[in-house]
């Protein structure tokens, strides 16, 4: 692990676990069995899980107002957590940025819109953010991918992540993974953890190519993308479909015109002179596998794995 962080120590048996709404409120059918089910699965390895009713919590499309959901990261110490697990993605987590939040050397688990706390509590410093299941989405996970994240939380060694190379090479650093779309919206605050040196690992869900395209041009454009060790592309759910493409396009038919999100994240990777790994497991589908950020990890796009090494 990376000794300019602060980590925190591996769970055992009966550590405590927090529950944290930090973004969309808990709606939709079937949303307090899925946390239930996420629930028994930390249960089944020995934690101990602080039950709230959260999904009872909502303000407008957010799971309560800002300084609730925030005080959701805060108790932690108040109940002895060694683990905050925060419950779904959506939106809002950013919005606790605006004021003083610091975030501590915890086991923080989450994806999606958690990027935004993620990526903060590394750029403070402060290591034990895991880009993985949320609470609503770990019963789902294939055995794998449970498996791994338990041995990620109790400091067990884990399997590399499979992968197709688009650029051979072989790259070290240390690892970053983002929801694009969250990621790029934090570009120019002080909340993206250094970019120079790293691994960074990618996904989204519901972007038409087009918007892909836009967001990893801001990405160049602004100079993020330099630097970088090498780069991972997990899966991009559902941004494939071309009537969400925008232009003439979209309104003249010819599909033949209109580029698939793999051409767009292939043109724009393929000149930035480091290797690139593709088809990761990792995002919003069945088989989500956790990545610790700020460890060290080896890419190597030949081989297709993606390896901690630390």
């Amino acid at each position: 692990m990376s000794p300019a962080l602060s980590w925190p120590p591996p769970l055992h048996h009966g550590d405590r676990v927090a529950l944290v709404a930090a973004s969309s409120a808990l709606v939709g059918p079937g949303v307090v069995e899925r946390l239930e089910a996420g629930i028994a699965v930390l249960e089944a390895w020995g934690l101990e899980v602080e039950r709230r009713a959260l999904e009872q919590r909502s303000w407008g499309y957010l799971a309560g107002r800002d300084q609730e959901r925030a005080q959701d990261l805060l108790r932690a110490d108040q109940v002895g957590a060694g683990l905050l697990a925060c419950l779904r993605g959506g939106w809002g987590a950013a919005r606790l940025l605006e004021q003083p939040l610091a975030l501590q050397a915890r086991w923080l688990l989450g994806f999606s819109d958690v990027t935004a706390l993620l990526w903060s509590q590394l750029a403070q410093g402060k290591g034990g953010g895991i880009h993985g299941p949320l609470l609503s989405t770990l019963a789902a996970e294939p055995a794998w991918s449970q498996e791994r994240l338990r041995a990620l939380l109790f400091g067990a060694p884990v399997s590399d992540l499979q992968g197709v190379g688009w650029r051979d090479g072989v790259a070290e650093g240390h690892l970053l993974a983002a929801n694009l779309t969250v990621a790029t919206h934090l570009l120019g605050t002080p909340h993206v953890p250094e970019l120079r040196g790293a691994i960074l690992v990618l996904e989204d869900v519901g972007e038409a190519p087009y918007r892909i395209d836009r967001m990893l041009t801001q990405w160049r454009l602004s100079g993020a993308l330099r630097g970088l060790a090498g780069i991972g592309l997990g899966r991009f759910t559902g941004c494939g479909d071309p009537e969400d493409q925008s232009g003439d396009a979209a309104r003249d038919g010819d599909r033949a015109t209109r580029f698939s999100v793999e051409e767009v994240l292939r043109e724009r990777t393929a000149d930035l002179g480091v290797p690139v790994l593709a088809e990761l497991p990792v995002g919003h589908a069945v088989g989500n596998g956790a990545l610790p950020l700020g460890r060290r990890a080896r890419l190597d796009a030949s081989e297709g794995r993606l390896t901690l090494l630390d």
